[in-house]
């Protein structure tokens, strides 16, 4: 399986500057459905094995793919991955109500009852928010894991934008509700019938408060270009590089960091595929016409040219060379030889 590219496909880019990066802590992989996002994800999480002491690939899309793409079962606790030392996973379903329920009951008691309803009921008034504080959920969990670097699989770029958009709502929206608290808490206090025997309106306060803290923290580590960035992975066709545009501009707004364009499945020219096959040479004309508009949109960023491989790329052994592209994009699988 020859992967060589003609000269105009070589690449200058390449994510060495993310391995290389050693402050970072976040490394969000995203972009539209079919670019082979997981991929990237799973094998960008390969390379980081390789240069931290423990790394853990994080899977948020509703349709997980990590435990098909390295043939084994993970959950919503790390994992080890087979075959590593140092590489752990896991997939969280963001789209599951219990990631609602971001206090935890330590005894079962009616204020943290009381208090993720109120949770259910901001979200229901915000479309989207949920999204954010399940995610707030995620970062509380893996607060307290060891981890050197954490690289996210996300969901698709619409879940991708909400999540984006909405953590600062989110502040403000917790912010009004201590206002409010602060204004009319004592005289609910006083009114015994608002509430059941057990409910005590500070808990419930210092849970927001706390839930406050995580929203906060979530949107510190996401602008803070020394431990978060985005790697955006297209495909070179109109709707991939459009929604690739939708992202990064959406990135831009929120002040997160995006400097790497991964273009996938590009197609070889190695000479050995029919040289009158029209279509294979108007796929190959298309996308060369759809990089030029990529130089041209992302001067600023590494964009690496990843090429299309004649297999999917599926378990341990595939990834491992897929990851070989990452660094080299224009490697050469010696298998293929």
């Amino acid at each position: 399986m020859d992967v060589d590219l003609n000269e105009d496909l070589l690449p200058e880019g390449c994510l060495e500057n993310v391995l290389c990066q050693e402050s970072l802590k976040w490394v969000f992989v995203g972009g539209k459905g079919g670019g082979g996002k997981t991929t990237v994800s799973c094998s960008m999480a390969i390379q980081f094995s390789l240069v931290r002491e423990t790394v853990l690939l994080l899977s948020v899309d509703p349709a997980h793919n990590i435990s098909d793409a390295f043939g084994q079962c993970f959950t919503k606790t790390p994992t080890k991955v087979e075959g590593f030392e140092n590489l752990f996973a896991m997939e969280v379903d963001t789209d599951n109500d219990e990631n609602q329920s971001l206090f935890e009951p330590e005894d079962g008691s009616k204020t943290v009852q009381l208090g993720n309803n109120i949770v259910k009921i901001i979200s229901s008034l915000f479309p989207g928010i949920d999204d954010t504080m399940r995610y707030a959920k995620i970062i509380k969990l893996i607060k307290t894991m060891d981890f050197s670097v954490i690289v996210i699989d996300t969901a698709s770029t619409g879940h991708t934008l909400r999540l984006l958009s909405f953590p600062s709502m989110m502040e403000k929206a917790l912010g009004n509700i201590l206002e409010l608290k602060s204004t009319i808490g004592r005289y609910l206090s006083q009114i015994p019938m608002f509430f059941e025997p057990g409910f005590y309106l500070e808990d419930i306060v210092q849970k927001i408060v706390e839930l406050l803290d995580y929203i906060k923290t979530f949107n510190q580590q996401l602008k803070n270009h020394e431990k978060t960035t985005f790697i955006c992975v297209c495909i070179a066709e109109f709707l991939s590089l459009y929604e690739t545009e939708r992202l990064f501009q959406e990135l831009n707004k929120n002040e997160i960091d995006c400097h790497n364009i991964v273009v996938n499945q590009l197609y070889s020219n190695n000479g050995e595929s029919d040289p009158n096959c029209k279509k294979c040479s108007s796929r190959k004309e298309l996308q060369l016409t759809y990089l030029e508009q990529i130089k041209d949109l992302y001067l600023n960023c590494h964009v690496t040219k990843l090429p299309l491989l004649e297999k999917e790329v599926r378990g341990v052994s595939d990834l491992k060379e897929f990851a070989n592209y990452l660094k080299h994009p224009n490697y050469v699988n010696p298998k293929s030889e």
